[in-house]
Order: structure tokens, then C-alpha cells, then sequence
């Protein structure tokens, strides 16, 4: 560029107006509002929440998450009076924060009562298996005494008195394995078995979830990623051929699923969720919640509230030894709403069914709406167990679901937004490491440094036309022998350092 035009632009960025703020990237989400969960486990979230200083949020989700699992199979939900659309309960939730969220405190904190009930499964099972080590000695014993008379017996003709003595020693039944309600990482496969030993569902728990959900994209672990799809219904069957297993058929497939991830992790699974990748797998983090950052924090240093803790730990003993029997083809019983209830259920579901209809909303955020009646129905029915209700879901119940259904979708747009608002997020990202351009620079020299979210030429343009149409840079088309290129110019008061590259 000659000196002339050297000039001319410097004049021109100087008199430019001072660059405006960047929207802000993230939708408003209301606080929590303790009154959403039953009084039995609002005191103990609470305690934890601000002993810990996390978001309650993300106590309450794990709670009626962990909570869903030790329902499992023992009642499901059937929200219209006739149809015999049927719910089981099954809640995935998802935390979302910053490394310093205290997500996985909050996670821990909450699944005390779940640890103490495997450590009495195992302690049951370890004294079992110590008497049918003996049971199995006495066996051995008596079996070779029998065998010894049957052999007598048998020596003077009598084969059926030597029958009888062989067949009156019966060999021991081995105990059943010890009770598993949490897993942390297993195959498919032993998730299957597990699945099939037990009435409860399983509850995956990771710090982590960015490591399975980016496991569950490679191709190689499609048949694992169907797997997660089909036991988010809770009844489906699936079934799997292994060489060293066999074949092995498990007949309700159910999980529940807990565990925390990074906004910058969340932000290229989100985006992966568009187009002919899309699965619904991501919609069905219905529990998710994207709290705002805490911007402060002090000392505390006391116990846990005693009462709160104890109240708390006892609706988890109470739904784990819950026995609602079966009907007479076998099969759980299955809950409708009363008719107050069921009247708030249609009109909820009336209007998101319209509205998802409408055109107005972005496909992910229609397609996660769309699955929300499974969660407001086991969320009202989780609240009516733990109310103590017996048969039916009432409007109390139905109306905290609701609650909860609309403080869910305020998350549910924050976290979609990791999509449909990633222009914003670049841009942000573009002019904080604007020290590393140079000036000018170009398109490809931004994609070149692989920053997060801007790996696309696409996205690292959006971002540029963010960053132009709020007065950061400025556009130039330089023509050249071939077609003309464009160059971005920082505006004065933006103007890269070069000495800190």
C-alpha cells in the first residue's frame, strides 16, 4: 500500500466512533427458587449450596436425578387418562461451569445416602458369601456321604433309594451380587448385565461428561452412542452379539446420567449437535443447568445442618425400599394425573406443542422442547412419591414439574446459545488475543491459530462481521493481480502492541 493511501486509511480509522460493546452471549437465567423442590430435601440443598458457595441449582438437579434412579422401574407415569402413553423415569442432568463452579462438590454432596446404601449392599453380600462358602463346605461333605450310601444302594439293586439319596443333597444357591446403584465408567456390555440383576436404574456419575459425550461422536462408538439413545426411554430392549459374551438381551434399558462440563468443552458438542449429526443426544440433558458465575466468596467454616442432612437422606432410604407391587400381568403400576392436574399438564403442553410448531424457535431448541413432556411428567411424579401420594399425580406435584419445566428452558436457551450465538463468543475471543494478529491481517490468519470455536472459515467471518459492525475493525477489499483480498484493520485504540506477540 503506498503511503498516500497509508495516510488516507490512518485519517479514516481515527475518525471512526469509538467501537460499541459486544452483546452480551448469554441469555438471562431466573434464579432458583427453592420452593421447587419438596420441603424434605430444600433445607439440605440449600446447606450444601452455601457451605460450598455453588449455584443451588446444581445440587437440586443432582438430587432429583440420583433420586429418579431409586425409582426405576417400581412405578411409571401415563399423563393422559386414556392412552397408554407411558413414562418411565429417567433424568439426565448436566452442570455447567467454569472449573471453579464447585460442580463436582455439589455432585458429591449430594449422593452421600446412594454411597451409604452400596456400603450396606456390600456388607450384606460379604456376610452372604461367607455363609455360602460354609453352606458350600457342609455341601461337599454331604455330597460325599450320599454319594457313598447311593453307591451302597446301588450295589444291592435299589437305584431308586440310591436316586433318592443323591437328589436329597441340594447344592447351595450363591447369593445375589450386591446392589449397585452408581456407575462411574463400563462397557456397554457390564452396564447390560448390571441393568438386567437390578429393579433400580443406574446412575452414570462423571466429574467430566465433555470425555463421554466426545467419545460418543467418533464414529467407531456408534453402536455405544445407541445404546445411550435407548436408555433414555427407560423400557426399550437392546440387545448385543459379542464374541466372549454371546448374545445378551436387556430387557429395560435405563441410566440416569450426572456430571459436570466446561462451557469452552460444551461449545463444539453443542455446535456438533446441527444438521445430519443430529440424534437428539444433547437434547436429552434435560436437567441442564448453566448457572451465573458467583462474583464473590467468603470464609464459612460450620457443620452441616444435622436435621436438614438426616430429612434429606431419608427420602432416599424411603424411595430405595419402595414396593408399589405389580398388576396382574406383572407389569409396575402406572399413575395418572388428577383431573386438576391433568388440566394444567394440556394446557403446558398445548402451547409448547404450537409454539415448536411455529417456525420461531431454532431446530435445537424445538427438539429439546419436544422432549420435555417426558421430564415434566417423571418430574411430577418423582415429587408425588416423595409426597407420599398414593395412585395419582396431584396439581401440587404438577405444578412444581411446570415450575421446573419453565426454569429448565431458560437453561436450555443458554445452552443452545453455545450454537446459535457462537459469532458472538468468537468475536469476544478474536479481541481479547487481538495481540496475536498482526495489523492488518486476514481470514485465514485467524483460522491458522485454531482457537476454540473458530476453526471454520465460516465461523472466524461471523466473527469478523461482529467485530466490523461494532466498530473494531474495519474492512478493506486490496486488489491485487488476481481477485481482490480483504484485509481487517483495527481501529486505532485497538491497534495490537506488536512488541507483546
Amino acid at each position: 500500500m503506498s503511503n498516500t493511501a497509508e495516510s488516507w486509511l490512518d485519517q479514516r480509522l481515527d475518525k471512526l466512533a469509538l467501537p460499541k460493546a459486544l452483546p452480551e452471549s448469554l441469555p438471562e437465567v431466573p434464579s432458583f427458587n427453592p420452593e421447587m423442590l419438596p420441603e424434605e430435601l430444600r433445607s439440605y440443598v440449600l446447606d450444601v449450596a452455601q457451605r460450598i458457595q455453588c449455584p443451588p441449582e446444581y445440587c437440586a438437579v443432582s438430587a432429583l436425578a440420583l433420586l429418579s434412579g431409586l425409582i426405576g422401574h417400581k412405578v411409571r407415569m401415563r399423563p393422559k387418562q386414556h392412552d397408554d402413553w407411558e413414562i418411565v423415569i429417567v433424568l439426565w442432568a448436566v452442570l455447567v461451569g467454569d472449573p471453579s463452579a464447585m460442580k463436582t462438590p455439589a455432585i458429591k454432596a449430594m449422593r452421600f445416602p446412594i454411597d451409604g446404601i452400596e456400603a450396606d449392599a456390600r456388607r450384606e453380600h460379604e456376610k452372604a458369601a461367607k455363609a455360602h462358602k460354609e453352606e458350600v463346605e457342609l455341601f461337599d461333605v454331604a455330597k460325599a456321604a450320599a454319594k457313598k450310601k447311593a453307591k451302597e444302594q446301588a450295589a444291592k439293586g435299589d437305584m431308586d433309594a440310591a436316586k433318592a439319596t443323591l437328589s436329597s443333597v441340594s447344592e447351595p444357591t450363591p447369593p445375589a451380587p450386591a446392589e449397585r446403584l452408581i456407575l462411574n465408567d463400563a462397557t456397554v456390555e457390564k452396564a447390560g448385565e448390571l441393568m438386567n440383576q437390578f429393579n433400580n436404574h443406574l446412575t452414570i456419575l462423571r466429574d467430566e461428561l465433555a470425555g463421554l459425550l466426545a467419545k460418543l461422536q467418533q464414529e467407531e462408538n456408534a453402536a455405544e452412542r445407541a445404546f445411550y439413545l435407548e436408555c433414555f426411554n427407560g423400557d426399550s430392549r437392546f440387545t448385543y452379539d459379542r464374541i466372549g459374551r454371546g448374545t445378551v438381551a436387556i430387557e429395560r434399558c435405563a441410566l440416569n446420567i450426572i456430571g459436570g462440563i466446561q462451557p469452552s468443552k460444551l461449545a463444539p458438542i453443542v455446535r456438533g449437535a446441527k444438521g445430519t449429526v443430529n440424534d437428539g443426544l444433547i437434547q436429552r440433558f434435560q436437567l441442564a443447568v448453566w448457572p451465573d458465575a458467583k462474583q464473590s466468596w467468603q470464609w464459612i467454616d460450620r457443620r452441616p445442618a444435622p436435621k436438614a442432612k438426616e430429612r434429606f437422606a431419608q427420602v432416599f432410604y424411603r424411595l430405595h425400599s419402595l414396593e408399589l407391587g405389580v398388576d396382574d400381568d406383572g407389569n409396575p403400576p402406572a399413575w395418572r394425573f388428577t383431573p386438576d392436574a391433568q388440566e394444567l399438564f394440556i394446557e403446558w403442553m398445548t402451547e409448547i406443542n404450537i409454539e415448536c410448531r411455529s417456525g420461531n424457535l431454532s431446530p435445537l431448541m424445538a427438539e429439546h422442547l419436544l422432549k420435555m413432556p417426558k421430564t415434566v411428567g417423571s418430574l411430577a411424579l418423582l415429587f408425588a412419591v416423595i409426597e407420599g401420594e398414593q395412585g395419582s399425580v396431584g396439581e401440587t406435584s404438577t405444578a412444581r414439574a411446570l415450575e421446573w419445566a419453565d426454569f429448565l428452558r431458560a437453561h436450555a436457551e443458554r445452552l443452545y446459545s453455545a450454537a446459535t450465538n457462537s459469532g458472538i463468543q468468537g468475536a469476544k475471543l478474536i479481541l481479547k488475543r487481538r495481540n496475536k494478529l498482526p495489523n492488518p491481517f486476514k481470514v485465514k490468519q485467524v483460522k491458522q491459530r485454531g482457537w476454540q470455536g473458530l476453526d471454520t472459515t465460516d465461523a472466524v467471518q461471523g466473527a469478523l462481521d461482529l467485530l466490523v459492525e461494532h466498530g473494531y475493525l474495519t474492512e478493506m477489499e486490496v486488489p491485487t493481480t488476481g481477485r481482490p483480498r480483504i484485509d481487517f484493520y483495527w481501529h486505532s485504540e485497538y491497534i495490537p502492541n506488536q512488541e507483546s506477540e
